[in-house]
């Protein structure tokens, strides 16, 4: 039991974003001003499994044909700073203002593909073949929900 407990706390976990700092010291240092502060979260896309596809009686081809895929994900926590000088007209009116963008989970789902056979299931009444059907096509529209905002301030 304890060599299980041992094998799954060292999986390592999936991270849904992976957090990056963009660097602009080197701005600062070559041009003497006061850059931006950025960092946020790159999102890592987690794909998810596929609904079956189910057989129907009477239909010959499974519906949906081609299944739609859910894939979700995090958008990262994001924060920009920026100092702003003389907001005023005064030099003691600076300050820094700021956006920030907190993480939200976006879920999305690729869009499918039903197709209906163009010949039925085989009839007695036609000494046991199919009939011909007017074939039948359907998309399965795509999906996307999340709830994305964003908070601007100034100190």
């Amino acid at each position: 039991m304890t060599c299980m407990a041992a094998a799954g706390a060292a999986t390592p976990a999936m991270a849904d974003a992976v957090p990056v700092g963009v660097p602009l010291d080197a701005v600062r240092t070559t041009l003497g001003v006061d850059v931006p502060h950025l960092a946020t979260g790159v999102p890592v896309p987690v794909v998810g499994a596929p609904e079956a596809p189910r057989f129907h009686k009477g239909d010959m081809l499974p519906t949906p044909l081609l299944p739609a895929v859910p894939i979700g994900t995090e958008l990262g926590d994001t924060l920009l700073t920026s100092p702003v000088p003389n907001l005023a007209g005064k030099p003691e009116t600076d300050g820094e203002g700021s956006l920030d963008a907190p993480a939200t989970t976006v879920r999305t789902r690729t869009p499918g593909l039903l197709v209906g056979s163009p010949l039925t299931m085989p009839d007695g009444s036609n000494h046991g073949l199919p009939n011909v059907n007017a074939p039948a096509l359907g998309i399965i529209a795509p999906d996307l929900t999340g709830t994305p905002e964003a908070l601007l301030g100034l100190r």
